[in-house]
């Protein structure tokens, strides 16, 4: 009898996670590699399922009643109930019994109902369509039943079904753009790419006849980071290795854009996705209200103990005279009088404790349920949180803590754009002492586009035309930015003009897309890059074409970014671009004493008009360095 799995899962689940493999392989299309290569391992994963609910229906009823006497409010009187059951109490047990029991209903069908509601959410993510490649042909089938190892397809706007490590895409340099609003919030487009060795396949056929493997961590939560490597087979030739990053993991959640159609590989799946391992805990939230009436119930429940030993000593203090042991009216039975002192003296503490317990409201937390149950449709019905662009209004996933938005005093975010939605214009520029405002205002007249106003001095000079044109190619061609016919947005149509599709731009940055579009007003137009060459229209109507021979990215560490390209002429231009504390100290001539003093003034004062600025937002300052050398 094999007991391979039962052995694979005793070690999984019964052993410390310092004897967990610290790498996981990942065969591409469940191929064993090539005669010669290293020993073919299946290894079992987890399928694409996802499971936010916290209950099924087997575990509901004492999973939720252990949950809901956690609660201090809800054991105690659950003690109380149960003394008023067992000894001979002043009061009935239904005064403890049927609130209690009201409460534990009302919470138990108010979360039944939410969790509910996340097993349709999670049945309908389950059950989404889902392309993948089996036998050189494109199969359908349900997000669910993806494993690790298969090849999936995903199209544009299309969102990732799993955890994948781009294969090839649609474009011809292997790339694509993906935005990660539902992961961490930013709506900028970035870039991923696929390994050389591998964007080539771009065919069904061709990815289906791809052999490899991928050796890569273990499931963790970080975003931002992935370690990994992929070994590729060929015939009759040593392995090819390859190291994945981040730059090559395309997570689930995300979202493929402007890019037709890509080929991907899972490695990560279902619940252990990042996506998954960042859920919050599944256990019942506390709101603040709610910890402080715990903390109350402490004090109160103290003051009930005490008012109970008191009342104790002193009806024994006045029951020590032999004719007050038993009045009249009070007869004791024979079992109460061989009872033990210190047993009678307990129950009638228990007593003492039923007869005051109403210090303690059981009502107050009756109101407190109802409150959250149908506060939560209020906020759903509130027409002030409507959004007219989306068609939606407020949602409520969880009534726990309603009360938590009243208390909302300050909001912290680590960068303007969260708060201005990365709503960049590009207000004006500077060339050689002369200030270009699209559109200016200038003693009542608005002024054409491309209007020159003097800034640091107006001296003529016969090379001005020529820095200004050259000026703006620079800000046409240095950046990174993709021309787009027409997307949809969170069901918002973005490029549509009088009912008809127009181009836009998008980028990683929304700076470059301002600076592009300043540059449109201004009289140049970029237009697209196809086959490595960007295209743009000058301001006499004139397309010009420029190679792109090297992008040099934007980094935290260089705080610019350069392109090099080569002219119709033959010229070959470096044009960079960055922040100003990185580009001066590389300028050897020109009025960069002026500039900088400029550039200082806007720096520091909100009310002088910057060459950039974010709405509602310091100004932000770029400037760009040019570099030609002739060829």
């Amino acid at each position: 009898m094999d007991f391979t799995l039962l052995r694979n899962i005793i070690r999984r689940f019964c052993v410390g996670e310092e004897n967990w493999p610290d790498s996981r392989t990942v065969y591409i299309g469940h191929k064993e590699p090539l005669p010669g290569a290293e020993a073919y391992i299946p290894q079992r994963y987890p399928d694409n399922r996802i499971v936010s609910s916290k209950y099924t229906f087997w575990n509901f009823v004492p999973k939720n009643l252990f949950e809901q006497f956690r609660r201090i409010a809800n054991f105690y009187f659950l003690v109380i109930f149960l003394v008023q059951l067992i000894i001979d109490t002043p009061t009935s047990p239904v005064t403890s019994g049927l609130p209690l029991f009201f409460v534990i209903t009302v919470t138990a069908i108010k979360q039944g109902y939410e969790d509910w509601l996340r097993h349709k959410a999670d049945c309908s993510i389950n059950e989404c369509p889902v392309d993948m490649v089996q036998q050189g042909k494109v199969v359908r089938t349900q997000s669910h039943k993806l494993r690790v190892g298969d090849i999936v397809v995903v199209r544009e706007d299309e969102t990732f079904p799993c955890d994948l490590i781009l294969l090839s895409a649609s474009r011809q340099d292997g790339t694509c753009f993906v935005t990660t609003t539902s992961l961490d919030g930013e709506s900028s487009h970035k870039t991923y790419y696929a390994v050389p060795d591998t964007l080539a396949f771009r065919t069904e056929q061709e990815v289906d006849s791809l052999h490899a493997i991928i050796e890569c961590e273990q499931p963790q939560p970080d975003l931002y980071k992935f370690v990994g490597r992929i070994h590729i087979y060929k015939d009759n030739e040593e392995p090819v290795a390859r190291p994945l990053g981040a730059e090559n993991l395309l997570l689930r959640g995300a979202t493929l854009k402007n890019t037709q159609r890509i080929y991907a590989v899972a490695v990560y799946t279902g619940m252990e996705t990042k996506m998954a391992l960042n859920y919050q805990s599944k256990s019942q939230k506390r709101s603040a209200v709610e910890k402080s009436m715990n903390a109350f119930l402490i004090v109160y429940l103290c003051i009930l103990i005490s008012k109970a030993v008191i009342n104790t000593v002193l009806k024994y203090a006045w029951q020590w005279s032999p004719d007050r042991d038993e009045p009249g009216y009070n007869h004791r039975t024979e079992n109460e009088r061989q009872r033990h002192v210190v047993i009678r003296a307990f129950t009638d503490f228990l007593a003492f404790m039923v007869l005051f317990n109403y210090i303690i409201p059981v009502s107050m937390y009756v109101t407190v349920e109802m409150q959250k149950f149908l506060g939560s449709y209020f906020i759903t019905w509130d027409e002030e949180m409507f959004d007219d662009e989306l068609g939606e209004g407020a949602q409520v996933n969880t009534s726990d803590l309603n009360e938590e938005l009243g208390q909302v005093e300050y909001v912290f975010t680590d960068k303007t754009g969260t708060l201005t939605e990365n709503n960049m214009e590009f207000i004006e520029c500077c060339v050689d002492g002369n200030v270009y405002v699209p559109h200016a205002i200038c003693n009542g007249q608005i002024l054409s586009a491309a209007s020159s106003i003097d800034m640091i001095d107006s001296s003529p000079g016969g090379y001005r035309r020529e820095h200004e044109d050259l000026f703006f190619r620079a800000l046409c061609l240095c950046h990174t930015v993709q021309v787009k016919e027409e997307e949809t947005v969170d069901g918002i149509k973005r490029g549509i003009h009088q009912g008809r599709p127009t181009s836009f731009y998008i980028s990683s940055s929304p700076d470059e897309v301002a600076l592009v579009e300043g540059m449109k007003r201004l009289g140049y137009t970029y237009l697209r890059l196809k086959d490595n060459y960007m295209e743009i229209l000058n301001k006499d109507d004139e397309i010009e074409r420029f190679q792109l021979l090297h992008v040099l990215n934007f980094d935290s560490v260089r705080r610019r970014m350069s392109v090099i390209v080569k002219s119709s002429s033959g010229e070959y231009l470096l044009f960079c671009k960055g922040a100003d504390s990185s580009i001066f100290p590389r300028v050897v001539s020109g009025k960069v004493e002026q500039v900088k003093a400029r550039v200082e003034q806007n720096a520091v004062s909100l009310n002088a008009p910057p060459v950039l600025r974010s709405a509602r937002a310091p100004p932000v300052i770029f400037s760009v360095f040019l570099g030609l050398n002739d060829g």
